[in-house]
């Protein structure tokens, strides 16, 4: 079986990185670390950061993931900030930012950057939904309000489901490049 140390503290994330890794053999072993992630308009500039910091820390090969979120209605709002405005946010604050606009899409860039001392490798992909008009489910305040196949992603983790199935997460293109090259 294949390793990799996955710099993360979410339990979710894990999760998701398990669930698309196991088809490849790849066990997956978190590893906290305290990085400080920098702020950007550019979210990839966020994860290239972010995996060489993990990679300066562990001294290891490792992999970090990073999300950003964009509501085309609010100019791409909030971008690479979404983990700083999940937290001073509520769902309704969402939920009154749209009020009034037709367009209620909502994305998320899930990117993921493999950094050892060779190279430096990024997988990302981008999943399509649209806001409710309540909240409904728990988590975190964007994920009461984001609706992807019917759900948001609150009432989906409510019945122990992640987002997406992990066929169609990005972890499932790493997992393809990881088993084949390593």
């Amino acid at each position: 079986m294949k390793t990799i140390l996955f710099a993360t503290d979410n339990d979710r994330k894990i999760g998701e990185a398990k669930a698309a890794c196991r088809d490849f053999g790849i066990d997956i072993r978190q590893i906290k670390l305290e990085i400080d992630e920098i702020q950007s308009h550019d979210p990839l500039k966020i994860s290239l950061h972010k995996a060489s910091r993990a990679f300066e820390l562990a001294e290891k090969p490792v992999v970090i993931t990073d999300t950003s979120w964009n509501i085309p209605a609010l100019s791409g709002f909030p971008g690479g900030y979404m983990k700083e405005v999940a937290d001073w946010f509520t769902p309704e604050d969402f939920l009154t930012l749209l009020a009034g606009k037709q367009d209620r899409r909502v994305s998320f860039t899930e990117t993921i950057v493999y950094k050892d001392s060779r190279q430096t490798k990024t997988f990302s992909k981008e999943f399509w939904g649209e806001f409710a008009d309540k909240p409904r489910g728990s988590g975190l305040s964007i994920e009461q309000v984001a609706v992807f196949d019917g759900k948001t992603i609150g009432e989906k983790r409510g019945q122990g489901k992640f987002s997406h199935e992990p066929k169609e997460y990005v972890w499932y293109d790493f997992a393809k490049w990881f088993s084949a090259n390593h």
